[in-house]
């Protein structure tokens, strides 16, 4: 696509200081990705860099590139009229303007450079610009006859801020280039859709490999007799706890194992299961905190309050993330358990029934584990713990936006809302009479909030008082969380004004909000504001969404350390959770056994079709694992309805049915079922070659290729 800034509007100076030399025409890459000492650069690690000058061609024109450096050297060939000159320059910390050599015959009515990579390390560039001296015409820079278009790197895989060069040795792999084609491949063909997949299968390996990589660091941290990890890596190292270490961090490691290495996965991470379970429950099943230089309870005493939320946060934020991914498996046993104590224990008091609590956080996080375990059981108990919590808030004096003061929409508050929404919508499909009982409360709270909790972008505020419409002026890195609750109303009640709210907030982010530093520019902030798009964009395409989440994740990436530690406190694990959303986003869902570092596979879809591209550096001979319906196969839920803790469904294969797998290197063709798929297709890859494969369903349209992943056959409810 064309560059973003075109035209010349101040006045700059030649490097060489000539006060002859005019400018003519220039560029800065404002909106580029990456950014170094305050300045938007483009990366020629990421492609080319084509450029087109609209000025032509005259003696004493100088271009020149304002080149970055990082104390070292960088490499770079410049192209123009078929003439290759190699560029090298650096020693120093920042940005200096370094001249290209134009060839002294050239014809034509412009100039066209390519900037090409030439390294390791390669060029990262701020600026282009023309300057005419010893008596090359001078033209009005303020009109726009001249200009520099450019043809940015293609997809930019490592685009963000900032960069890291944590995993220096990998980016061989990560920002290998498939070769150029003479002509580019027609938008919409299949030839740009697989290089699109290539693209995506270099994305989804840097994902993966940072993730296992994060395992790597913490488990350095371990306690040496229990193998239990720490709370983080600061004061809070001498002792485990529910709330943080086992919600937030380990069932992430628990998950990025199962897709990048079976055998940690079979061992430690099912012992660290068991250890837990058996040191540190205190209250029947649910667990207390545990001192590694003690070998016993932190507390001499134990704390019921403190033990409910602890063991809230464990099953909602971790044991249930697991079970999402994974089905029923020894998590779900300790997620029920835990589960069926807390109710057991239950200390308040209502007119329906005990609660676990008054906290709108533990409620609201209560009714998202209660609802999915109740489908995926088919115990009626779950229903009615659920019925509590929403009687208590909805039929009650405790209504969010009638009864209360003040509504945390944040994360430690926002739950409820997300609650509420859940319950309703297994009470569509379980008990339509109660929804009806719910509907008018319900839709109150959420019109409320949309009325007093959005800005102008639909942003959702932090927090709010729903009786004055006051609110706080920050926003919530957890916005796509509240919008969970909204598209999943909209699902049932067909509430068009839900979904718009949705599509506003989606439509705004790249404009409004990249670098927007959430929460304070915690990988936590954005790991959740990157989560609440991945899920909603499942739902609604927004072609900018994408481009988004793209430019947002290398923040991220680049707040990691080489020892695979990325903060070093519990929020490592949801930097790790939302990379495996990214990379199963960028493959399509499909995983491998076994994985390595070396091997890139991804995925996207076109007429149908996925289309699938792999390659490694290494020979290798493994399974490619295709994605099922979980949200129907495992948990039994009615609809895919969009939630907390889920990883959203791309291209799923059904047991039952037959698929055809086209070979694109000799058109050769196999048939499958999906249950061979679940369990793996067999792939051969040879070192330096790449495999390209079309999957569709047998005889008609490819099951779960609809832009939002699900298909007609699973939900009740069309894509869109």
């Amino acid at each position: 696509m064309p560059g973003y800034l075109l035209l010349i509007t101040i006045p700059l100076f030649a490097a060489t200081g000539d006060p002859d030399s005019a400018p003519i025409a220039w560029v800065r890459f404002e909106n580029a990705g990456n950014k170094y000492a305050g300045r938007p650069y483009l990366w020629l690690g990421h492609g080319d860099l084509e450029l087109v000058i609209d000025v032509k061609p005259a003696p004493g024109h100088v271009l020149e590139l304002s080149w970055g450096s990082k104390n070292d050297t960088r490499n770079a060939v410049a192209i123009v009229a078929g003439h290759e000159v190699k560029l090298r320059g650096g020693g120093y910390d920042g940005f200096r303007w370094i001249a290209v050599p134009l060839p002294s015959q050239l014809t034509g009515d412009r100039y066209e450079v390519t900037l090409k990579q030439a390294g390791p390390p390669q060029a990262f560039i701020a600026a282009v610009r023309l300057l005419g001296q010893n008596g090359a015409a001078v033209v009005d820079v303020k009109k726009s006859a001249h200009k520099i278009s450019f043809e940015p790197p293609a997809a930019a895989p490592n685009a963000g801020t900032p960069q890291s060069d944590a995993f220096a040795e990998m980016r061989g792999i990560w920002n290998r280039e498939p070769p150029r084609l003479a002509k580019p491949p027609a938008k919409g063909s299949r030839e740009a859709a697989f290089r699109r997949a290539e693209i995506n299968s270099r994305q989804a390996a840097e994902a993966f490999f940072r993730s296992r990589r994060f395992i790597d660091g913490w488990l350095k941290h371990a306690d040496a007799k229990t193998g239990l990890i720490p709370r983080n890596l600061g004061r809070n190292r001498d002792f485990w706890n529910a709330k943080d270490a086992a919600a937030d961090n380990y069932p992430f490691m628990v998950i990025t194992s199962e897709m990048t290495d079976r055998p940690l996965f079979e061992g430690r991470m099912l012992d660290m299961l068991r250890t837990e379970t058996r040191l540190t429950c205190r209250i029947g099943r649910m667990p207390d905190d545990w001192s590694f230089t003690k070998q016993d309870f932190v507390a001499a005493e134990p704390d019921l309050g403190r033990i409910v939320f602890g063991s809230s946060e464990y099953c909602k934020d971790g044991l249930l993330a697991v079970t999402e991914w994974l089905g029923p498996c020894p998590w779900t046993d300790r997620m029920l358990g835990i589960l069926d104590d807390l109710w057991q224990h239950a200390p308040v008091e209502t007119p329906r029934g005990k609660i676990p609590s008054t906290s709108t956080e533990i409620n609201g996080e209560m009714l998202q584990v209660l609802c999915r375990a109740y489908w995926m059981t088919g115990d009626k108990k779950y229903l009615r713990y659920a019925l509590c919590i929403g009687d208590y808030y909805l039929l009650g004096d405790h209504h969010p936006t009638r009864d209360m003061d003040s509504l945390r929409l944040i994360a430690h508050g926002g739950e409820i809302l997300s609650g509420l929404c859940e319950l309703y919508v297994t009470l569509h499909f379980a008990d339509p009479q109660k929804k009806e009982a719910y509907r008018q409360p319900l839709h109150e709270m959420l019109e409320r909030i949309l009325q007093v909790g959005t800005n102008e972008h639909g942003m959702v505020y932090t927090s709010i008082q729903p009786k004055t419409g006051a609110h706080d002026r920050r926003i919530c890195d957890t916005w796509g969380y509240t919008y969970n609750g909204y598209y999943s109303v909209y699902l049932v009640d067909k509430t068009e004004a839900y979904r718009q709210a949705v599509l506003k907030a989606l439509g705004n982010m790249n404009d409004h909000y990249r670098d927007y530093g959430w929460e304070g520019g915690s990988n936590d902030g954005y790991a959740d504001s990157i989560e609440s798009a991945l899920n909603l964009y499942n739902r609604e395409v927004v072609p900018s969404v994408a481009e988004w989440i793209d430019h947002e994740i290398r923040y991220m990436f680049g707040r990691q350390k080489p020892d695979g530690v990325i903060e070093g406190w519990h929020g490592d694990g949801n930097s790790a959770r939302t990379w495996l959303l990214y990379a199963l986003w960028k493959t399509q869902g499909l995983t491998v056994r076994p994985w390595r570092a070396d091997l890139r596979f991804g995925a996207t879809r076109r007429d149908g079709e996925l289309l699938i591209h792999l390659a490694a550096d290494e020979p290798w001979d493994g399974r490619l694992v295709f994605d099922v319906p979980r949200h129907q196969v495992y948990l039994k839920l009615p609809i895919d309805y969009p939630r907390l803790n889920q990883f959203p469904e791309w291209f799923t294969v059904e047991e039952d049915k037959q698929y055809t797998v086209r070979n694109l290197a000799d058109d050769s063709h196999r048939e499958f079922t999906g249950r061979q798929l679940r369990d793996g297709m067999p792939v051969t890859l040879e070192p330096g070659s790449a495999a390209r494969l079309a999957v569709g369903e047998t005889g008609g349209p490819s099951y779960g290729t609809l832009d939002c992943g699900r298909s007609h056959a699973t939900s009740r409810f069309p894509c869109r």
